[in-house]
């Protein structure tokens, strides 16, 4: 079979933007082996965040990639968002043309009410209970997560709308959910939903339809948990994935007929439903292996600074 030179000159620039899209997976790939590569050489502690990092980059990198050429932005919006930004909605985030309403005062006191309240969790209520180590670490993992997911990334997303920036907070009041789906759609960790509908859900429920494609970005989900988690602690393996399945059949369960019949997704019923699905296991997703063996250093090595 002959092929023309207006073809292969058509296919090059297909070929090239093929490659080009591979390229903004590397990092996703690369950076987490150079992580797990140091398991030996450090800490849980420090392993657990050397992985975390090096997925939370290769993501935040990949969501950039496809984003940089697409929206016309000045240079400094690209690395603002790559080092100065946690969230991961780089669209909104390099586009300059959509007005952005300056934060309220309430805003900035709510923010700084969280970060101040997980401080002290972390730093000080968490001693106040010796002899419990697993309350211990509860407490302080409670205060790290205040600290940073719902304060200063917050306060950091209200210093960009400051500026003029599309930055919208990571962590928008996920305890107001008034269903499963809901909270994990709307409300909890907004930066990784956006990304996993993005990359997972919507090419996959196109072609698998809405509830395998939602079932497995659950599953995805849980196992990256189960990565970061479970890897780093040397146990508990799976809890963090079962967590997050028994989340899909929770949505799967809300969005049945069944549960519509029963107002799963509305009022009282749907905020304790959402409260026993997400709160009920979370013994699962943070089990005792990773708050005794990884949390609990950590927060002794801090505390010791």
């Amino acid at each position: 079979m002959q092929i023309s030179w207006e073809e292969t000159k058509n296919a090059t620039p297909v070929r090239r933007e093929q490659s080009a899209r591979g390229l903004g997976w590397v990092p996703l790939v690369v950076l987490p082996l150079c992580a797990m590569a140091l398991r030996n050489f450090l800490p849980a502690w420090g392993f657990m965040w050397a992985l975390a990092f090096s997925i939370y980059m290769g993501l935040k990198w990949l969501s950039w990639w496809q984003a940089r050429n697409r929206i016309p932005h000045a240079p400094w919006r690209s690395v603002a968002y790559l080092l100065a930004w946690p969230g991961m909605d780089a669209e909104a985030f390099l586009h300059a043309g959509a007005p952005v309403l300056p934060p309220r005062a309430r805003d900035w006191f709510a923010a700084l009410s969280k970060t101040i309240l997980g401080a002290i969790l972390f730093w000080a209520a968490a001693r106040a209970i010796p002899g419990n180590p697993l309350g211990q670490g509860w407490l302080g993992m409670i205060g790290l997560i205040l600290l940073l997911h719902f304060g200063s990334f917050h306060l950091i997303a209200l210093i960009w709308q400051w500026l003029g920036v599309d930055a919208q907070p990571i962590m928008f009041s996920p305890l107001r959910a008034i269903s499963l789906t809901e909270f994990w759609g709307k409300r909890w960790n907004l930066g990784f939903r956006r990304l996993s509908y993005d990359l997972v859900f919507h090419p996959l429920q196109r072609r698998l339809g809405i509830w395998p494609a939602t079932f497995l970005v659950f599953l995805l989900s849980g196992m990256i948990h189960d990565l970061v988690i479970s890897m780093p602690a040397r146990g508990g393996y799976g809890l963090p994935t079962a967590y997050f399945v028994l989340q899909a059949f929770g949505v799967g369960v809300e969005r049945s007929r069944a549960g519509k019949q029963l107002g799963l997704r509305k009022g009282v019923r749907g905020w304790l439903f959402m409260a026993i699905f997400t709160a009920g296991p979370a013994f699962w997703l943070f089990h005792p292996p990773f708050v005794l063996h990884v949390i609990l250093p950590f927060m002794k090595a801090v505390h010791a600074l």
